[in-house]
């Protein structure tokens, strides 16, 4: 479970560096959390799904790996595409100034950077790479993703966008760098290695999660927040988030970026009308583990178990259930009686975390058809997706 903490001991929101006049320094933590919500069941498995994400330009040329004339080349080509972002926030009777970083959307000025970073900004000012700075303003914002979109009326000579990756085909182990605002220390640039794909991470916002987030072991802060993730070949693979702190108020060696290919999903909506809707299916589970198929009388630990339905919700609707009481297994109170989805649309859902991916790449007001497990039978049951509502809490039964 999450807590309104500085920073997490697991899974924290990256933040970004906050200066309160009248008040001594600290770091403002920027939370993350559940897109359906996984369920912190005694029971539930550790598994993780494969993750899931052009903008013009320009591409490095080959370099070896990880040598210092490639990182030099990469660095120069990608900098006049990132931003350091000055953010002034006005709390009570103190004012507030927060650091982030950001990058380069398009040539029309629009720049991504982290929900996170700008929520409650009075007023925004980036910093390009030659020092020059620009006022911009937030023309959309989408909690769920922790993504935002500003604007700057011009961009200087010599700024250009980044290109997108495609986050699908990350890969653990291979080498990556982040660059950004760490400690309000702005453009420094840290490698490493992607430690890890398909993670599911919090929205710091609201109660749903972010899918398909990528792990790396690169050094990102606070400050950090909103600036790119980058392969070797200058491409944007993700959007640097949120740190594993262990405690301390910076970096344990795991961060969490959004994945490119969510920002691909929803920036150009971002930019058409300002918000993004996402798609709800209106539950609350986990991974069928050892624990679950055993008690349940399962064929094999495979499939999403549903623990809860929200009240009114689409899957409520439709008549799916969720657990009707708990049997012990090996001492452990496990959930038993609540449907097992195995697959949407004819394709197999492996684990609850697949679930979440694929609903999330759907539209509110889709069907979907849903092959449920239920008292050893199998069944089919279409589900109306509906807009994820502003309240949750109210509606969870």
């Amino acid at each position: 479970m999450v807590s309104n903490k500085k920073f997490w001991t697991v899974t924290g929101l990256l933040g970004c560096v906050t200066l309160w006049l009248l008040a001594a320094v600290i770091v403002i933590p920027l939370v993350v959390v559940p897109l359906e919500i996984r369920t912190a069941l005694k029971a539930a498995s550790g598994a993780q799904p494969t993750p899931v994400a052009t903008v013009a330009g320009a591409i490095l040329p080959a370099q070896p790996a990880g040598s210092d004339e490639g990182l030099v080349a990469l660095y120069r080509q990608a900098s006049p595409g990132i931003v350091n972002i000055k953010v002034y926030v006005q709390r009570g009777f103190l004012t507030g100034q927060g650091a982030g970083a950001g990058f380069v959307f398009d040539d029309k000025g629009h720049i991504v950077t982290n929900n996170h970073v700008v929520s409650g900004a009075r007023r925004v000012t980036v910093v390009f790479y030659n020092g020059l700075e620009a006022e911009a303003t937030v023309v959309g914002v989408d909690p769920h993703s922790d993504l935002a979109v500003l604007k700057v009326t011009d961009l200087p000579e010599g700024v250009h966008a980044l290109p997108l990756g495609d986050s699908d085909k990350v890969a653990v182990g291979q080498m990556v760098i982040a660059i950004g605002n760490p400690f309000g220390v702005g453009s420094s640039m840290t490698s490493g290695i992607v430690s890890g794909v398909g993670r599911t991470i919090e929205s710091g916002a609201t109660p749903f999660a972010i899918p398909r987030a990528i792990q790396t072991d690169a050094a990102i802060n606070p400050g950090n927040s909103g600036g790119p993730l980058l392969n070797l070949q200058g491409e944007v693979i993700g959007v640097n988030a949120q740190i594993a702190t262990g405690g301390a108020e910076a970096n344990a060696g795991v961060g969490f970026a959004i994945p490119s290919n969510i920002v691909r999903q929803v920036v150009p909506v971002l930019i058409e009308k300002g918000s993004y809707e996402w798609a709800w299916l209106g539950v609350t589970g986990t991974s069928v583990n050892l624990a679950i198929m055993k008690a349940n009388g399962l064929p094999e630990q495979r499939g999403a178990y549903i623990d809860k339905v929200t009240r009114g919700g689409p899957a409520a609707q439709a008549g799916l259930r969720g657990s009707s009481g708990t049997k012990s297994v090996d001492g452990l109170d496990v959930p038993v009686g609540g449907d097992v989805i195995v697959a949407v649309n004819g394709k197999p859902i492996a684990d609850f975390d697949e679930l979440l991916v694929d609903i999330s790449s759907r539209r509110p007001g889709e069907q979907v058809r849903l092959t449920v497990l239920r008292d050893g039978s199998s069944r089919e049951i279409t589900v109306t997706l509906a807009a994820r509502p502003s309240q949750l809490d109210a509606l969870m039964e």
